[in-house]
Formats: C-alpha cells, sequence, structure tokens
C-alpha cells in the first residue's frame, strides 16, 4: 500500500465514521457539501479537459442529488413534506437534467448554475432552527 492509498484508506474510514454517527439533518447537510464537491471537481477537470474525471464526477453529483430527492417525503404533512417535498423534487430533477446537459456538452455555465441552486438550497437548509433538526 502506498501513501496515497493509505491516505484514501483512511479518509474513507472517518468518512463511514462521520456518517454512523450523523443525525438525519447531518446527512443532508453531508449529501449537499459532497455534491458541490463533486460538482467543483467536475468544473476543475472539464477546465483541464479531463473527459473521464469529468464524467466521473457529474455521475457522482447526480447520484447525491438523486439520494437526496429519494430522502423527500412527498406525503407528509406541514412544512417538512407535501408541496415543499414536491418543489424541491422538481428542483432535483431540474438539477440532474443539468448536470447531464453538463457532461455532455462539456457546459461550465450549467456546472455553474447547479451549484448555485446546491447553495441556495443549502443556505435554507442550514438556516433551521437547531430544535427542529432532529
Amino acid at each position: 500500500m502506498n501513501a496515497s492509498q493509505a491516505i484514501d484508506a483512511y479518509r474513507d474510514i472517518g468518512t463511514h465514521s462521520a456518517v454512523m454517527d450523523a443525525s438525519p439533518y447531518q446527512l443532508i447537510s453531508m449529501l449537499m457539501n459532497g455534491a458541490l464537491d463533486r460538482i467543483a471537481s467536475a468544473r476543475g477537470a472539464m477546465e483541464r479537459g479531463d473527459t473521464a474525471l469529468q464524467g466521473a464526477m457529474i455521475g457522482k453529483a447526480i447520484s447525491i442529488v438523486d439520494g437526496m430527492r429519494a430522502s423527500l417525503d412527498e406525503q407528509r404533512g406541514g412544512a417538512a413534506g407535501g408541496e415543499l417535498a414536491i418543489r424541491l423534487r422538481d428542483l432535483y430533477d431540474y438539477m440532474e437534467q443539468r448536470l447531464l446537459e453538463a457532461g455532455a456538452r462539456a457546459d461550465q455555465e450549467a456546472l455553474d448554475e447547479v451549484a448555485s441552486l446546491m447553495r441556495e438550497v443549502k443556505s435554507g437548509w442550514d438556516a433551521i432552527p437547531v430544535e427542529h433538526r432532529g
């Protein structure tokens, strides 16, 4: 095992531990951060012309957004579900479509748009009062 592999293994253990100890609120926050990280990595790969890495990072970002959509509860009433969940589902669908377009066309503007939308959703998520984070 070389140094890079050891660092990756250590990072994986740390990530696994953080996920196991996280609340549902923290898990969604981690997903948002992960999506933003993958989008930034895809943009950097796009700038360098590294299409393989670009595709891999966009694919991971799409998977994360899909996981966020799967966590929505459209049947739940109140502020946490129902109409808000339906609007978020539609937004996540749009984000995934734009990510696909970004990959197909090497479109940095599409990546920037999705990152901006994700930051806005994250800003609202981060503003949830501590007593309601569960």
